[in-house]
């Protein structure tokens, strides 16, 4: 038995992926590589792959089996008894060099019921991009299932789909149920439901890094698919400079971001939830406050994240270079009755 929790860091989770770059490595400080690196898995306690501890007591454990040794310590007893005692996000840097494929993702229900597994609502803030650089989001007209199969078959359905240009600071909300895309020359952070379950509808006719056709999931996608249109599909916010400024609040997660230039007191005690910190640009200490454990600070460069438990939810931000970005998330007390029924049915598919 470990003492009591800390502030958690992680080792590198890097995903090789056929769409992926090289600036990730650069971004987190680690060596080039000559594979395409799409995403770093930066808090992740999916089964495919967990993250491993990197300090502490709990190094070189898996998150998965640290989530379920501190249990409400670490999860905040609201976030524990909603989903079941387990970590329901995942957080991401992803570097797309090429266009990903066009895809959708489905809902707590579906992938429930299909998978065993949460759905996956997820949302998009820009780090960096370059000039003229884009992303699918929602659909721009509206189309029938049968144009849709027609479209994916004859490789016309980005046509269809809303194209936003992109810099950074801008923020997507991806909904279940949304086809969606980052297309080539974005680097961006994810903040997504724990799951891992995506179907891919279009990939440009393109081979895999194996050299053959990625799998598609064309006719599983269909009943995902929310085929309302709507006017504007980026997320608006107003963003301060030494404030936490809400990007925003979902059912699923609320993410804030912080520009700051001195010491900024975080007090998140009342959500019982963890905090996830994502260090986006330049450096920072957290502090904690009132600690008795094994780390006091945390040092956090650019590239790299923290989880922080719901028990030391009260600490400080100290900046540590100029430009330094924050982007934090936790998970907001809400009824949350629809995702006690998911757990329901989660328990009983797997008897």
């Amino acid at each position: 038995m470990s003492s009591r929790p800390y502030p958690l860091l992680f080792n590198p989770n890097l995903h090789t992926i056929v769409w992926g770059g090289h600036r990730l490595q650069a971004y987190k400080g680690l060596p080039p590589t000559d594979s395409p690196i799409g995403e770093s898995w930066e808090v992740s306690a999916v089964e495919s792959s967990p993250c491993i501890v990197a300090n502490g007591s709990m190094a070189g454990r898996d998150l998965i089996s640290v989530v379920e040794e501190w249990g409400s310590e670490l999860l905040g007893d609201a976030v524990y008894k909603q989903y079941g005692g387990k970590l329901p996000l995942l957080v991401k840097f992803i570097d797309a060099q090429k266009d990903l494929s066009i895809q959708v993702h489905p809902n707590d229900e579906l992938a429930g019921r299909r998978h065993g597994k949460f759905g996956k609502t997820e949302m998009w803030y820009i780090i960096d991009a370059e000039p003229g650089a884009a992303l699918y989001a929602g659909f721009r007209s509206k189309i029938s299932q049968e144009e849709y199969r027609r479209r994916v078959a004859d490789g016309t359905i980005c046509e269809v789909l809303a194209k936003h240009e992109v810099r950074k600071g801008d923020v997507f909300y991806i909904p279940a149920g949304r086809v969606h895309a980052i297309c080539g020359g974005i680097m961006l952070a994810e903040v997504q439901q724990s799951s891992d379950v995506t179907y891919r509808i279009f990939d440009y006719n393109r081979p895999g890094l194996d050299g053959r056709p990625r799998e598609l999931h064309t006719d599983l996608a269909l009943e995902a698919i929310d085929f309302s249109v709507s006017e504007d599909y980026r997320t608006h916010y107003g963003n301060t400079l030494e404030t936490a400024a809400q990007v925003i609040d979902t059912p699923y997660f609320d993410v804030r971001v912080m520009d700051i230039t001195e010491p900024f007191h975080r007090n998140l005690v009342k959500y019982d939830s963890f905090i996830i910190s994502m260090c986006i640009s330049g450096g920072c200490k957290l502090v904690m406050n009132n600690y008795n454990g094994e780390e006091k600070e945390i040092e956090l460069s650019a590239g790299h994240s923290c989880l922080i438990p719901a028990s030391m939810a009260d600490y400080n931000i100290v900046p540590t270079s100029k430009g330094t970005r924050v982007l934090e998330t936790h998970i907001d007390r809400k009824d949350r009755s629809f995702i006690r029924k998911v757990l329901r049915f989660l328990k009983l598919s797997k008897k």
